[in-house]
């Protein structure tokens, strides 16, 4: 069925203090969508980020982020006073993220909750934390070491906390007791506001596209609770890293640093640890959209320890086994591949084998050679296409950062010489929804035109990302009458 969706990050979305949450305007913004003829919410992933602040560098791929929890709920729980989340600094901006003020006082406020919190008369505490013990004992574990250890990564600890030895673990447990608490606490009411926010979207008729990163942080719970399912030494230290090779942009290819799946391990299991993420997953969202996918067929393996990835070599993945696994484990397992850049043979036979709907980038489509791969009379139904992603320019930058030549290709494709920027950026929007893919997802920021000061992230850069947040009113009904327009015309209602 054909259909049209939004992007958004959750942080992205206006609210009083500072970062997007699960607040009314999360609320509202469904509504939008409703109005706007969306059936689709695509969000990034929801994991407590760290250093850099990345949703795809995560301190657990099951855990969510705290800063997402709506303070409002807990002023009417009685568990915050209004002057309280007033009188903290949130930043100077409402239309960036400052996540050094955020991460100051969004976590004072937690602690101030929680001491206020009597999880003993909450019946549905105990059943959250005992249905989620399979990774939340590991997680809240994990956070308050690494606390106590002044922020260190794991890898960093002392050698019987950095390699679980029972004894010492069971006594950082009883020594850290209340700490424990206070991250199952920011967990619970992080899945019961989720939960609520999600379920509002699907009685409003929206799904919601999450994002699931292939790779897991080595500074993450995961890692630590689970070396077993990752090519580690017998001191739990990486043998290999992720990344991608040299090519035309990188002369010494890009070094990711990410711990690389053990996947004879993790096929003797029957990949159990896969299927409960995946499950996991399904909980959450509606849909998931699974990053790096061309990793599950060969994966770029780097020697731990090098400062490039040009010695890496490729190394094969699970394939189709993984996959038909995933399916007869997981319930309703449904997936968007993120099949982007160079692909082999055996990636498109991969993806194609799966049933799984692939990516469309407009941004991608107008190159020198005019034959891509991304030109949207080139597409099957089965995929989604997008104007641009997370990681690209914004489509007003991008079009107003092209040659000459890419310039006047794209004008000819769409048909928009000698109109403004804004117009082309429109009639990319149109050509995405006009496609005969079965998805279009549009970035928020390409409906409403902005430029680059808008961009969601720059790859390999530090410092700005993840930082852009709509400010209240800029997305207006006349934008929303827009995007209604073109679902109608083009029958994705």
């Amino acid at each position: 069925m054909r259909a049209c969706g939004v992007l958004l990050p959750i942080s992205a979305i206006p609210s009083n203090y500072g970062i997007g949450c699960f607040s009314k305007e999360a609320y509202g913004f469904i509504d939008q969508l409703v109005r706007g003829g969306q059936k689709y919410w695509q969000i990034l992933p929801l994991g407590p980020t760290g250093y850099g602040d990345s949703p795809y560098q995560s301190f657990s791929t099951f855990a969510g982020n705290p800063y997402f929890i709506d303070l409002e709920v807990f002023i009417r729980e009685g568990l915050l006073q209004e002057r309280e989340c007033h009188n903290c600094d949130w930043g100077g901006s409402e239309s960036y993220v400052d996540y050094g003020k955020i991460y100051e006082s969004r976590f004072r406020l937690l602690r101030l909750a929680f001491s206020r919190y009597h999880a003993e008369n909450d019946p549905e505490y105990a059943k959250f934390v005992e249905r989620n013990a399979f990774w939340l004992d590991d997680y809240c574990l994990y956070m308050a070491i690494k606390d106590d250890q002044g922020g260190k990564g794991w890898t960093e600890w002392p050698e019987k906390l950095k390699l679980r030895d029972p004894e010492t673990i069971q006594k950082a447990a009883e020594e850290l007791a209340e700490e424990l608490d206070f991250y199952r606490f920011q967990q619970y009411w992080f899945s019961k506001q989720w939960c609520w926010l999600k379920s509002y979207a699907n009685n409003c008729g929206i799904e919601i596209i999450g994002d699931v990163p292939i790779y897991l942080a080595l500074d993450s719970a995961d890692t630590w609770a689970n070396p077993e399912l990752f090519k580690f030494d017998e001191n739990h230290m990486p043998t290999v890293v992720a990344g991608c090779p040299p090519d035309a942009f990188s002369a010494t290819g890009q070094l990711w640093g990410n711990p690389v799946y053990n996947w004879d391990y993790n096929k003797s299991t029957g990949y159990e640890w896969w299927a409960r993420r995946m499950k996991h997953c399904m909980e959450l969202y509606d849909v998931v959209r699974i990053d790096h996918f061309r990793g599950f067929d060969e994966y770029y393996a780097i020697p731990f320890g090098d400062p490039t990835a040009e010695f890496g070599k490729w190394e094969k993945g699970p394939g189709m086994d993984l996959f038909r696994t995933l399916n007869e484990k997981v319930e309703g397992l449904k997936v968007i591949a993120e099949d982007l850049g160079y692909l082999t043979k055996t990636v498109i036979e991969l993806v194609k084998e799966t049933g799984y709907p692939g990516m469309k980038v407009l941004q991608f489509a107008f190159d020198a050679s005019g034959d891509s791969a991304y030109l949207p009379h080139k597409y099957d139904k089965n995929c989604v296409v997008y104007t641009g992603t997370h990681d690209n320019e914004t489509t007003l930058g991008w079009l107003r950062n092209l040659s000459e030549y890419d310039r006047k290709l794209v004008e000819a494709y769409i048909n928009c010489k000698d109109q403004t920027d804004e117009e082309c950026v429109w009639g990319l929007i149109r050509t995405a929804i006009a496609s005969v893919a079965d998805l279009a997802v549009i970035p928020l920021q390409d409906y409403l035109c902005l430029g680059n000061e808008a961009r969601m992230n720059a790859p390999a850069t530090l410092g700005n990302n993840w930082k852009w947040r709509l400010t209240k009113g800029e997305l207006t009904e006349d934008v929303l009458g827009r995007m209604l327009a073109l679902a109608r015309l083009y029958g994705r209602l």
